[in-house]
């Protein structure tokens, strides 16, 4: 069985109308995302010398948007005239895609839990964060394939051996891309919820951490109807009969097309609230707004963390730490730098 799997699913009389629509969406995410995920990774490695856990994976998650964004030229064209560029570049570009899916939403879900735990081994995790998402991203190399649209060559399908390795791939993607992140952002997030009434939390602390829950809600928002649509995919598999198959109506068609352009979108958006969190900073000759965000971000590299208390500044205030422990026992701060510690 054939499923247009970016700008996914099934359907094989798309209209022009739906191409011209998300052409149009692409080419924004694009001019957006691009240039502003370059500022971002400039500006971190320019600039921000001691980076804290979260600044590591802001410059972590930009390379991956960064990765998914310069493919948009070639999916573009694709759209516009016919995909001309071979079925190796097709696997490639999917696999870049998909890779990057995985990743981010890691990326996503180790940010967002360590706003509230300490968390010792960073760069073994992120490590493995981009090993997993290289390993689950094989099977969108192993099914792609190239076939015709309206007489023109897309890189929209997926051929599947058998029904029961499309409902693998699609239950893969979708509980590990989506459902068990999110289901582990939420349960952190609500017993956090639970013990707020005992936190104080800082003013660098609270920035922060809107940051970063903006960050979370806009993926989630970008890449639930792709997965919602996959979820319906996989009912139908399992609960039709394929000879009773319906054509897909142009409704479902748009739904299709436009979720698919969605997910390019959480890509760009990410430096567009990195803006605005950083526009309360007041810029110098010496250093943007932009650096002084990341600096707040990783200002919290400078206290301490002693005994059993989690403490990020002065007070009470809970957050993360970039410790080390020393020979004599006692806890200092280890500045973070993007290449792993030497052994």
């Amino acid at each position: 069985a054939n499923h247009i799997t970016f700008l996914s699913h099934s359907d094989r009389n798309p209209c022009l109308f739906y191409y011209r629509i998300v052409c149009v969406i692409l080419g924004l995410s694009f001019l957006v995302g691009v240039p502003g995920n370059l500022l971002v990774i400039w500006t971190i490695l320019r600039h921000v010398q001691q980076r804290s856990h979260t600044v590591v994976l802001i410059l972590h998650l930009a390379a991956a948007d960064l990765l998914v964004l310069i493919t948009l030229p070639l999916w573009i064209y694709s759209l516009a005239h016919s995909w001309v560029f071979g079925g190796a570049s097709c696997k490639a570009m999917v696999y870049v895609i998909n890779t990057c899916m995985y990743s981010s939403v890691f990326l996503i879900t180790l940010m967002s839990v360590e706003r509230f735990l300490v968390i010792r081994y960073p760069f073994k995790m992120l490590l493995a964060i981009w090993a997993l998402a290289f390993l689950f991203g094989i099977p969108s190399i192993l099914i792609r394939s190239i076939d015709e649209i309206n007489r023109t060559k897309q890189c929209f399908f997926s051929e599947y051996s058998s029904v029961a390795q499309e409902v693998v791939f699609l239950c893969l993607e979708t509980l590990v891309g989506f459902v068990v992140p999110f289901s582990t952002l939420a349960v952190c997030y609500c017993l956090v919820a639970t013990h707020l009434r005992t936190m104080h939390f800082g003013s660098s602390k609270q920035k922060s951490t809107v940051l970063i829950s903006s960050v979370v809600v806009a993926f989630v928002l970008c890449w639930l109807p792709h997965h919602v649509l996959n979820t319906v995919d996989l009912v139908s598999i399992l609960t039709e009969d394929p000879d009773d198959a319906e054509p897909v109506s142009v409704a479902q068609t748009a739904i299709v097309f436009i979720s698919g352009a969605l997910a390019f979108i959480s890509s760009s958006v990410n430096p567009v609230f990195y803006s605005f969190a950083a526009r309360n900073f007041q810029s110098s000759l010496q250093e943007s707004r932009m650096v002084r965000l990341f600096k707040e971000l990783s200002s919290h590299t400078s206290s301490k963390l002693r005994g059993s208390g989690n403490t990020i500044g002065s007070g009470n205030t809970i957050g993360p730490e970039n410790t080390m422990s020393s020979n004599d026992g006692s806890v200092k701060n280890q500045p973070l730098s993007c290449s792993p510690p030497q052994s």
